[in-house]
Formats: structure tokens, sequence, C-alpha cells
């Protein structure tokens, strides 16, 4: 009823508008464009393309408190036909306290145009169409004849603009949500991956879903589901809608009713007023970098910056001088890190703590820093960074390796405190980084600020360098991990070159350690040999592809790659998948990533290819359409010999996998 007296009201004031609408030209300007080229008995896509003048907007399919959606009326030749319109994720827009969910610039509207099979020449699509242009102030009704002439077995390509329009579509979720509530309130639990990043969440109801649209939406994660917290008049037995991710991505989702399980962390515009998730977070993190410095890779470096404390005498100016030079090295390093983070995952990967772990060439950075504090501590050669008298350039430095070797490590509270602030605005998020490194630094800074402490400090003696070799083991040790990672994301070769690093820098270090003892002429040469060696065998390094990682000899999908494995009639097997699909990961963890699914495939040559759409990717899109489907996940099997695949259920078995692979 308010919608209805809303639009009336537009109506009745936008007369003088209405009138000038024949003699201008319209405030959203639409125009019909085909994916071409375009062929006998295909399916293409067709698009409404609307352009705003500047300060006007369109509306969604549900335009929300007021609006009014596009209507419109199809006349093709007989045998061709046109699909639903398929709308983009949309925008909100309050105004007096309606909220409207529409488009501020130019928006596609896409739908699916059959061509009969006898079509030729030009095929004429018209359309009458109806559709609202408002400004904050006004509102004008608009219609007009939307005219294309198809010109069918040829036409432009424009397969780079309809690209960019698929990519704004919302994706179908692919799994069943489920909805809760008591009176007005409603819990809508929504299957999401906790890996997939959501920035600034809103759930657009479709219509026909009774939701409060200006009542506020609060989001809450817990493990891989998402909970919406909304308000309705009536939820019925079904709940439709859009779940805007951020950055113009969305997810179609259908729930029906079922449990939603209670609690989850605040995230989105909500999570910015609950101070309290900040506060966790904040202490989360202060504990799990003060438990660091327990772990192995981080103990010897605290240990040493105390016996070098211990050296000085308790000077107290160079103590709490060389203690704020350490807490900002290690705040810096693990602020930087969070932001690198942060930056990857707005990129669209999902990505964690420890990152850039994933790549060999930090592994291997991390194996040469361990081999070179272990020689250290062994009394090989001295690092004045690490046990020198305090200064602080050396402190700066040393906060900053302590939390640079520090990521390997995982320890308590440290998980729930950065997986917090994944969810937490970027400012919010980069404290929590920030409250990791003070973490590390703080037993240091203790020692530095607490007199008592300086003073519990035992003095110089021989004991500090039988401590020294005892801190040796627990280094090396972290040593060899970071050598184990380096042969497992390098292989064989990874493993050869980590070798080789080692020794070469071992000598390297040997040596300027004499010329320390000795002559110091040589001892900048053999350092300067010693980084351009690492430089020379990081570049040799192998790196990983960014290709999917969930099964070994896996391929970025391509339809070429599927023609060329079957030219050499090897068996093809081909999943479409994404980071937001709840089902897809299940699969890949129980059915495809498997021991005995992977030696299966080994032996009988299996070619795997994965299609990643987490972002839309627009070739995956067209397969899907071609296909019939709307969304991920997609399991093909191509058998050797036969040109059409044999899809496989959604929900996958390794017995399933290793049958097909041992089929003559």
């Amino acid at each position: 009823m308010l919608r209805c007296l809303l639009l009336l009201l537009a109506l009745i004031f936008s007369r003088p508008a209405l009138a000038q609408l024949g003699s201008g030209p319209p405030n959203i300007t639409p125009q019909l464009v085909v994916d071409g080229p375009v062929q006998p008995g295909s399916e293409v896509d067709l698009a409404i393309l609307m352009t705003p003048a500047p300060g006007w907007h369109g509306y969604w399919l549900n335009p929300g408190d007021a609006g009014q959606p596009m209507s419109i009326e199809w006349q093709v030749p007989a045998g061709a036909s046109v699909g639903e319109l398929r709308y983009p994720v949309p925008q909100t827009l309050t105004i007096a306290g309606l909220m409207n969910y529409v488009y501020k610039g130019p928006y596609a509207i896409l739908t699916r145009l059959r061509v009969p099979a006898d079509a030729s020449g030009l095929m004429p699509v018209r359309a009458q169409a109806q559709w609202l242009a408002c400004t904050d102030q006004i509102c004008v009704p608009e219609r007009g004849e939307l005219r294309l002439d198809v010109p069918v077995g040829g036409g432009s390509d424009e397969r780079a603009r309809f690209d960019e329009w698929r990519r704004k579509l919302p994706r179908p979720l692919g799994a069943a949500a489920r909805f809760d509530g008591v009176g007005t309130a409603v819990r809508l639990g929504i299957p999401l991956p906790a890996s997939v990043a959501v920035q600034e969440p809103h759930f657009f109801p479709a219509p026909g879903t009774d939701l409060g649209h200006a009542a506020p939406q609060r989001f809450l994660r817990k493990g891989d589901l998402l909970i919406a917290e909304l308000t309705t008049k009536s939820p019925g037995d079904r709940i439709e809608g859009v779940l805007a991710l951020g950055a113009g991505q969305g997810l179609t989702v259908a729930a029906t009713p079922g449990s939603v399980p209670s609690g989850g962390t605040v995230i989105g515009a909500a999570g910015r007023n609950d101070w309290s998730a900040l506060g966790w977070a904040l202490l989360g993190a202060l504990a799990g970098g003060l438990l660091l410095n327990l772990m192995p890779c981080v103990f010897p470096i605290l240990a040493l910056k105390a016996l070098a404390l211990a050296r000085a005498g308790g000077d107290e100016r160079h103590a709490r001088r060389d203690a704020l030079a350490y807490t900002a090295g290690a705040v810096v390093g693990t602020g930087a890190l969070g932001i690198a983070l942060l930056l990857i995952r707005a990129g669209g990967s999902a990505a964690g703590w420890a990152f850039q772990l994933q790549d060999p060439r930090t592994i291997l950075v991390l194996l040469l820093l361990g081999t070179a504090i272990t020689l250290n501590l062994l009394g090989v050669f001295k690092l004045p960074v690490l046990g020198g008298a305090a200064n602080p350039r050396g402190g700066f430095a040393t906060g900053a390796l302590a939390a640079f070797v520090a990521t390997p490590c995982a320890g308590p509270f440290m998980g729930a405190a950065l997986g917090a602030a994944l969810l937490l605005p970027a400012a919010g998020a980069i404290a929590v980084f920030a409250a990791l490194g003070f973490g590390i630094a703080l037993p240091f800074l203790a020692v530095a600020f607490v007199p008592a402490l300086r003073r519990r400090l035992p003095r110089p003696g021989a004991w500090m360098v039988r401590l020294q070799r005892v801190l040796a083991i627990p280094m090396a040790l972290s040593t060899g991990a970071a050598l184990w990672l380096l042969w497992r994301q390098g292989g064989q070769a990874g493993l050869l070159l980590g070798l080789l690093a080692v020794a070469l820098l071992a000598l390297l270090l040997f040596l300027y350690g004499r010329s320390q003892r000795g002559e110091r002429r040589w001892g900048w040469l053999v350092l300067g040999s010693t980084v351009a060696g690492a430089l020379v065998l990081a570049l040799l390094l192998p790196v990983p592809s960014g290709a999917t990682r969930s099964l070994a000899g896996v391929r970025a999908w391509s339809e070429a790659k599927v023609t060329s494995a079957q030219a050499q009639r090897r068996p093809v097997f081909v999943y479409f998948t994404a980071d937001w699909c709840l089902t897809c990961k299940v699969n890949e963890a129980n059915a495809i990533d498997r021991e005995a699914v992977t030696d299966a495939f080994r032996r009988a040559k299996v070619e795997v290819l994965a299609g990643d759409w987490t972002n839309g990717d627009p070739a995956i899109t067209r397969f899907l359409e071609a296909r019939g489907r709307a969304g991920v996940p997609l399991y093909l099997w191509y058998a050797p010999g036969r040109s059409e695949p044999e899809e496989l259920p959604q929900v996958l078995t390794p017995a399933m996998l290793i049958a097909r692979a041992q089929r003559p």
C-alpha cells in the first residue's frame, strides 16, 4: 500500500518533468546489444544497457520501499524467444528513511535470446519498455521502444563488454540456506567458507520476500556459516534474494526453514560499532605475540637480546632506547605483513597469516636466515644486529627480523585473533596485526623499563656462551623445518638448491667470521657475495603456478586443453569450483584431493583441469550457460574417444572417481 501511495505521489509531482519527455532525451537511455557473432539455432546473451544521466538512477527488480522495476514486452519472430531478465547486484539508497535498491551509474540487464534454426539475415527484435528514472528529489516514468536487428550468421564481437557485464551478475550459491526466527526477527544462515572475504554485506530481498527494507541488518561469521539478522513481517516458507559481498560481487540465495546456530563474530558495518570484538581481537593478538617468544623460531632471538642487555651492564638509557627500537621494528614488521595480507585478500585471493610462505622464494630466505642465526649462535661469526651493543638501528632491525621469522609459527590465541582481524574493517585489522608485534616485543620492553626485572639479569660470564650453544638447537630445528617446506613446495630441485644455498652460506659466513677475528679487509666482500648468491639461487628456484592447488598436477581449465587431451586419447576430469562454494570445498577435500584418487589418476594418465569461478570468470560463465547450468559445482568426465562428457553428481566420492579412472 505504501509503495502504491509513493508511486502515485511521484506521478503527481513529476508532471512538469513528464511533459518534457517528448521534447527531450530520456533521463535513462536504454540500448539493446547482442553478444555476437550470432549463429542460427543458438542461444546468445542480449543486454539492455541503461545509461542514467548524471544525478539520476534506475531500479533493481525489487525497488525497495519506493520505486518501480522495468517492465518489458518483447516482439520477436516465430521460433525465437527471450528469457528472464538478469539484473546486476544493486546498491542501497536511503531517502527520508526509505530504503531503495538502485543503480547510480550505467548498468546492463542481461537475458538469453534463442535464435531459430532457420533464421537468416537480420532478425528483428523489438520491445516496449517502461522504467522509472529518479533523482533524490523527483521521479519520472519513462517509456520507449527498444529496437535491434540481429545479424544472424555474423555481427560484431561484443565479448569484452558482455564479459564485464556478466561479472556484475550475482552467482548462484549452490548450497542450501536456512532461516529461523521469533516474531519479526529472522536469522538467515548462509553456507559460505570462512576463507571468503566479505567486505560490506547486504541482503537484497527478491520480490515476494517480505523483509523490512530500511531495518538494520547485522551479519556474523561462525566458521563456514554467514549469519544475517534481518527484520520481517512474515517470513513465509521461503526467503530469496541476493547477498552482496562488496565490490559489486554477490550471490543468489534461497533459504527454507531450519535451524540456524546462535553466536558468531560481527562483521561489516555493524562490526565497526562492536568495540568488544575489536578489543578481544587486540587482547588475543597481544597474548599470541607474547607466547610466540617461546616458539623455537623466535625464542633464540629474544634470548640473544636479553644477553646483549646483560652484557651492557644494565645501562638504563641504552636499554630503554634499544627496547623502544626493537618494539617499533616488531610492530612495523607484523603491521606490514598484515597490510600486505589485506591487499592480497582485497584483490580476491583467499590468503591467511603466513601467506608469504606459499612462495618457495620466501622459504629460501627463511632457510638462509635460520642458517645464519644458527651459525651465529654457534660462534662461527658475529652478527652485531643480534648480539652487539644496544643501538636504535640494530634494535629496529632485530624487531623486524623477529616479526618475519615468527610467521611460520602458530601459537595459542593467534588463530582466533587473526581470524577475527580478517573480518574487521581495515583500520581494526591493522591494529590487531600491530598488537601481535607489540606482544612479541613485550618481554624485552618489560625488562628494559622495569628496573626490578633488569636487576635480576645474571652477571655476564662463561654461561652466556654455553646458553648460546643451547639456543642453536631450536633455531637449527626451525631451519630444518624450512628446508622440509622448501622440498614440499619446490620438489627435488628446490631441496637441492636449498642444500646448496645452506652449504654456500655456511662457507661464506665461516670466512666472514675469520675476517672478523683477523683481517677485516675482505669481510664486506664476503657479505656481498653471500647476498648475491642468495639472490641468484632465489631466481633459479622453481615457483609454483597460481593454478588451483587442491590436487597434484591440476591445471587451469580451458576448452583448448580439453580438446588437446582428447586428441591424445587421454581421459579428462574437469571440476568447476569457487572459493565461496562450500559444497565445492567439501568435495575437493573428501573426494578429489585424496591420495588414492591421485594415484589412480596418475596411473590412468588422467588430465585434471579446474575452473575457478570465484570472481565470475566469463569463459566459465559462457561454458556453464551452454550446458544449461547456472552455477557450480559442476563435474565432467571425458572418456577417451568420446566427445560428450559424462556429468557426475554434485556429491562426489573417491570410489566414483577411481572407478572411472580404472575403466578400460
